[in-house]
C-alpha cells in the first residue's frame, strides 16, 4: 500500500499503538478485576474474552466516528461580531472529542492522585455467574473505548489513510495485551509515572483536538483565524517525554 512508503504513516502508527497500549492499561486492569470474580479455571478465558470484545468495540467505534469526521458541510452557523464560525459533524466531533479527552484526562490524574478505583472494585460483592461477568467487562469496554479511539482520530486526523492505521493500531494493541497482560499490569503497578505521562499526552492532544475542530470551522476570534497544531510538535514532545522517562526509569533502577 502507498500509504506505508511514507514515514509519517509509520511515525503515525507506532506512536498510536504505544499510547493505545498504555491507555488500555486500566482496561486491562478493570477486566482483570471483573474476571477474577470467576473460579480460578474460567479467569484467563474471560480475560482473554473482554480484550477481544474490546477490540471488537474500539473498530466498531472507529468506523462510526470516521463516518461521522466526513460531514464536512457545515449546518450550524455563528456570527456574534466578534468570533464566527461555520459548525460541520467533522469539527464538531473533534471539539467535543478533545473537551471529553481533557476532562477524562485530569479526572483520571486527580483519581490516581487522591485514591485509585480499582481498590473500589476490589471490595465489591464476588459475582459468579459468568455471563455477569462479561457484561461487567462490555459496559468496561464501551467507557474506556471513547478515550481510545478519539486519541486515535487526533492522531492520525489528515493522515492518508487514517482509517486503516487506527484499526492496525488497535489489533496491534490489544494483541500485545493480550500475550503481556500480566507483565504489563506488573509493570505499570512497578512504575506509576508511565501511565501518568501517557494521561498528559492525552491533555495535549485534547487541545490539539479542540484547536483542529475550531480550525476546520473557520473559527474566527475578534477577526482572528485559529491555527493548528502541527502533529510534527505532539510526536516530538510525547518521544522526547518518553525518553526523558525512560532514563529516569533506569536510574531509579540503578540506585535501587
Amino acid at each position: 500500500m502507498e500509504i506505508f512508503a511514507n514515514a509519517d504513516t509509520w511515525v503515525a502508527l507506532l506512536t498510536l499503538t504505544f499510547l493505545e497500549i498504555i491507555l488500555g492499561i486500566d482496561n486491562v486492569i478493570f477486566i482483570s478485576i471483573s474476571a477474577n470474580k470467576l473460579p480460578k479455571n474460567k479467569v484467563k478465558k474471560a480475560t482473554l474474552w473482554g480484550l477481544t470484545l474490546a477490540m471488537l468495540t474500539r473498530i466498531l467505534l472507529l468506523f462510526s466516528v470516521s463516518y461521522l469526521i466526513a460531514l464536512k458541510d457545515p449546518f450550524v452557523k455563528i456570527d456574534w461580531g466578534w468570533f464566527t464560525s461555520d459548525f460541520t459533524g467533522q469539527s464538531l466531533i473533534l471539539f467535543f472529542g478533545g473537551l471529553f479527552l481533557l476532562y477524562k484526562s485530569t479526572k483520571e490524574i486527580r483519581q490516581k492522585v487522591e485514591t485509585t478505583e480499582e481498590k473500589k472494585l476490589i471490595k465489591t460483592p464476588k459475582v459468579i455467574s459468568f455471563k455477569s461477568v462479561i457484561i461487567q467487562i462490555i459496559l468496561i469496554d464501551i467507557v474506556f473505548s471513547f478515550d481510545s479511539i478519539l486519541t486515535a482520530v487526533g492522531m492520525t486526523n489528515g493522515i492518508d489513510g487514517a482509517l486503516i492505521i487506527m484499526i492496525i493500531a488497535v489489533i496491534l494493541s490489544i494483541i500485545v495485551m493480550m500475550i503481556f497482560s500480566q507483565p504489563i499490569n506488573q509493570f505499570v503497578h512497578r512504575n506509576p509515572t508511565i501511565q501518568m505521562l501517557a494521561l498528559s499526552f492525552l491533555i495535549l492532544i485534547g487541545f490539539m483536538l479542540i484547536a483542529e475542530g475550531a480550525h476546520l470551522s473557520h473559527t474566527k476570534i475578534f477577526n482572528k483565524s485559529v491555527g493548528i497544531i502541527p502533529k510534527g510538535y505532539l510526536y516530538f514532545a510525547i518521544a522526547f517525554s518518553l525518553g526523558v522517562e525512560l532514563l529516569n526509569l533506569k536510574s531509579r533502577k540503578k540506585e535501587n
